[in-house]
């Protein structure tokens, strides 16, 4: 069993920078790829970024691409979502996401984890709000 607990989020300007973090449990959590979604109000969750086990492997969500930085910590069991220059259309739930799949490196290299099946584990989430 693998439990995540995300933080950081809150309500922030058009333009400002946010860290998030996702606190995950178990010795193995380096073992793990990661990942971040979010939902908006009334839409699906959509993949936001996703790390490898070695944090060598990462794919962002083009909409993210050049703004947001995932990174891990797997000394500390942490995985981080960097949010520079923050738009009102980033407002949404942020969710960190654990797999405990085996995925190839070719697997991976053909674009990373960007789907929801492809975890095991969720977090609760952490509302991310940018105002205008």
């Amino acid at each position: 069993q693998v439990e995540l607990v995300e933080s950081g989020g809150t309500l922030v300007q058009t333009g400002d920078s946010l860290r998030l973090s996702c606190a995950g449990s178990g010795r193995t959590f380096r073992n793990y790829a990661m990942g971040w979604f979010r939902q908006a109000p009334g839409k699906e969750r959509e993949f936001v970024a996703t790390i490898s086990w070695s944090g060598e492997s990462i794919y962002y969500a083009d909409s993210v691409k050049g703004r947001f930085t995932i990174s891990r910590d797997n000394a500390k069991n942490t995985v981080y979502l960097q949010m520079n220059s923050l738009e009102p259309e980033d407002t949404a739930v942020y969710y960190c996401a654990a797999t405990t799949r085996y995925y190839s490196s070719s697997y991976f290299r053909s674009g990373g984890l960007p789907r929801l099946g492809e975890y095991d584990y969720w977090g609760q989430g952490t509302q991310v709000t940018v105002s205008s």
